[in-house]
């Protein structure tokens, strides 16, 4: 892979890892003194070289300034938000066609319209769980009672910087065993 192709990891001034960027954008942060280089692992960076310069770029980088980020708030609970936090896949059978929503708990059970009740599923799964022919629209079945089962449990959209943060100290213990 060449030089320009790879990523750095960017960590905050409190040393929580934030993002990973392409290489040209940590250039000009180092350059800037936006950005201090941070030697957490024994593997080098890259060596860049420019006709007046050459700059060292290490795998990882703490940023000198503060940000003012914006406020993340978690998203309303909606078809849209739903679809995308499931990556458009029915989360019994793993399609992706003709995608409806269900609650895990049936509304009519005491189940809430909330991001830990809500799932994206095909017409066929959602229609098996429901189960209309048996039963009356009053009494939908739970997961239990259908014999089926989620593929992953349902949870609210955090924030991107926690999700890549939560990853990378994941990749960085299996690194070290």
């Amino acid at each position: 892979m060449q030089v320009l192709e790879q990523s750095v990891v960017v960590f905050s001034q409190n040393y929580l890892p934030l993002c990973r960027i392409n290489i040209k954008r940590a250039i000009v942060l180092l350059l800037t003194d936006k950005a201090q280089p941070l030697g957490f692992t024994t593997e080098g960076g890259w060596r860049v070289h420019s006709p007046s310069l050459v700059i060292d770029v290490p795998k990882h980088i703490r940023l000198t300034v503060t940000s003012n980020e914006r406020m993340w708030k978690v998203p309303p609970v909606n078809r849209r938000e739903v679809l995308r936090r499931d990556h458009h896949t029915c989360q019994y059978c793993g399609g992706g066609k003709h995608l409806t929503l269900d609650h895990v708990m049936p509304r009519s059970r005491g189940g809430s319209h909330t991001w830990d009740n809500l799932v994206t599923a095909c017409e066929k799964c959602n229609s098996r769980k429901g189960d209309v022919w048996r039963q009356a629209a009053s009494r939908l079945r739970t997961l239990f009672e259908a014999g089926m089962q989620l593929r992953t449990k349902p949870k609210a959209p955090i924030h991107p910087a926690i999700s890549f943060a939560e990853q990378f100290w994941i990749d960085m213990q299996g690194s070290l065993e």
